[in-house]
């Protein structure tokens, strides 16, 4: 059962990997990356996004230890999160991200992208897959 467009989050400190679902919210394609500035300007742009594909739901990667414990960035991506939150009125739910840049990187490495800064423009991106497609299989599973 879809529950409309999802957009997700890979929220790191100089770049936000956004990927986002087709219109009925059953797959998951890669958007763009978006390089930081302020908070203010970053969450301005993500809600223009937002807005611009009718996002029903937003899923934010957070960044926990291996242990499960908050990493020191997880503070930060919570408050953003919550900023985002009192300026928006769909849902916003953060989602365990661990590992998810790593198995990014594996699946580069399988399609042959070679490494170098020109992966950076991507990495965030297939992150951002990642994090949306656990969250979606985790939804599907609950109905």
């Amino acid at each position: 059962m879809a529950i409309g467009r999802i957009m997700a989050l890979d929220v790191g400190k100089a770049r936000i990997g956004i990927a986002l679902t087709d219109p009925l919210g059953y797959t998951a394609q890669p958007l763009l990356t978006l390089w930081r500035k302020t908070r203010n300007e970053d969450a301005r742009s993500l809600l223009r996004l937002i807005r611009k594909h009718e996002v029903t739901h937003l899923v934010v990667g957070n960044p926990l230890h291996l242990s499960g414990d908050l990493s020191p960035f997880a503070a930060k991506v919570h408050e953003f999160a919550e900023y985002l939150r009192e300026r928006t009125e769909i849902p916003i739910q953060l989602w365990d991200e661990r590992l998810s840049s790593v198995a990014a990187n594996e699946i580069l490495d399988e399609a042959g992208h070679a490494r170098g800064k020109d992966r950076k423009f991507i990495i965030d991106q297939v992150a951002a897959v990642l994090i949306l497609e656990g969250w979606m299989q985790a939804q599907y599973r609950l109905q």
